[in-house]
């Protein structure tokens, strides 16, 4: 799974930032690991650099391979704690995806156990 950071020129990520924040995002999609090719992370200053609170906006983009993309935004103080917001959201998404993609091949949920 290839994890890509981007931001817009109000953010400045460096290479340990984006280190840290892959992490976040690999430790935090690691069970879905197998079945998606690229997380895409954008981040955002909406206040243009002024601190007015929530003022960073992260949406993640997840992509799998033959379906389509699934995202989740998130805002929060620091680009760190919006990217966890908005991980947190596409993990409850990704849940719900591939629930339902299991459900609909006959096979269990994500982590449940067959009852036949």
């Amino acid at each position: 799974m290839q994890v890509i950071i981007n931001s817009d020129h109000n953010i400045e990520v460096t290479e340990a930032t984006e280190t840290e924040m892959s992490s976040i995002v690999g430790a935090a999609l690691a069970r879905f690991e197998s079945r998606l090719t690229r997380v895409e992370v954008h981040l955002r200053d909406e206040s243009a650099g002024r601190s007015t609170g929530d003022d960073i906006e992260c949406s993640v983009e997840a992509r799998q391979e033959g379906q389509q993309p699934v995202s989740a935004a998130g805002a929060a103080a620091t680009p760190e704690d919006a990217l966890r917001a908005a991980v947190q959201k596409m993990v409850h998404r990704l849940e719900t995806v591939f629930g339902k993609l299991d459900h609909r091949k006959g096979s269990t949920p994500m982590g449940g156990e067959s009852t036949a």
